[in-house]
């Protein structure tokens, strides 16, 4: 089965499809009779904003806006929610949607580009530069490297896929933004200086990286929509516990939307330290700053700022702090 896999990945890279502004001739029907309305979204930094939408009439529905092609879009019968991952081409494409477990039940016709997208997810164990170089010229190639591989990889590797991409993704946005990443995640380095910042915490007061440093500090990003944040919070709570007294200290940076939302959080998991947030999500300008592209994520920093460890988890974070603070 994974040789069709592969086979069927190399026949979609034919062709390198350079991304222009065009018409996008896309029509659809709707499995749920309740729905009114289909938004047509356009993707960036991980969220989606509404940039078009059309009535649905007997189950029906067609969108003709003009758009940047080809290109990651989302379609949507509920703005709230995440929508259906869509790419869309110059080519007529018809969907079925269906808003159901996650619109993972609707179906895509007519783009090759989501033809090789539904192959990547459902591959176990992707080699990404052994995809990048069968695909070269597709926007998945450049859109997979930058949504799901920039957290994994090290600036070094970052750039190495970057060069397997073909010229017509070079100018995407998704390897404009690699490429910035990597200036950022280099000057990121173990022994260089944290960066600083100024935020506020859920009361409003400006809080100041710098001023509060203070043996070691974990710079932790996190949000309360998080799971697998959450799932690592005793860890944290715990590590906080068993050495705070002797010189070990946090604070968290939240990449939350919602105030209240961001205070119960704190609340329900006990996090007792200095919390800042600006409260725009995955546009969260410490995030950039650090170079964040997936939570959980932490820099470990000393009391002059100087990075010392970074991603520290579960055992790992207690190990790193009982050989720094000379526990026994």
């Amino acid at each position: 089965m994974k040789k069709i896999i592969v086979f069927l990945a190399v026949c979609f890279s034919a062709t390198a499809i350079h991304a222009q502004d065009s018409n996008i001739q896309l029509k659809g029907t709707v499995a749920d009779t309740i729905v009114k309305y289909v938004y047509l979204q356009k993707f960036h930094n991980k969220m989606f904003t509404t940039i078009d939408s059309v009535k649905v009439v007997d189950g029906k529905f067609g969108f003709k806006t003009k758009v940047k092609l080809p290109e990651l879009y989302g379609l949507s019968v509920n703005t709230a929610n995440s929508p259906l991952y869509i790419f869309l081409e110059k080519t007529p494409i018809t969907v079925k949607l269906s808003p159901v477990k996650y619109y993972s039940t609707s179906v895509v016709e007519g783009s090759a580009s989501q033809d090789l997208f539904n192959i990547y997810q459902k591959t176990e164990n992707v080699d990404i530069s052994k995809f990048i170089t069968a695909h070269p010229g597709s926007i998945v190639s450049a859109y997979v490297l930058y949504r799901n591989w920039s957290y994994r990889l090290t600036p070094d590797q970052i750039t190495q896929n970057i060069a397997l991409l073909d010229k017509s993704q070079q100018n995407s946005t998704y390897v404009k933004e690699l490429k910035a990443l990597v200036t950022v995640l280099n000057g990121l380095q173990i022994g260089k200086k944290a960066p600083d910042f100024v935020s506020k915490d859920p009361e409003g007061k400006d809080i100041k990286f710098s001023e509060n440093l203070n043996g070691y500090t974990l710079v932790d990003f996190w949000a309360s929509w998080c799971g697998p944040y959450r799932k690592e919070n005793p860890n944290i709570v715990a590590a906080y516990k068993e050495y705070h007294d002797k010189g070990f200290n946090i604070l968290g940076v939240s990449l939350d939307k919602k105030k209240e939302n961001w205070i119960k959080g704190i609340k329900d998991d006990n996090l007792n330290w200095l919390q800042v947030s600006d409260l725009l999500f995955w546009n969260s300008e410490i995030a950039k700053l650090y170079g964040v592209r997936a939570i959980p994520a932490n820099y470990l920093v000393d009391s002059k700022g100087i990075i010392v460890a970074k991603n520290l988890r579960g055992e790992e974070l207690q190990a790193t702090l009982k050989t720094l603070l000379n526990r026994s």
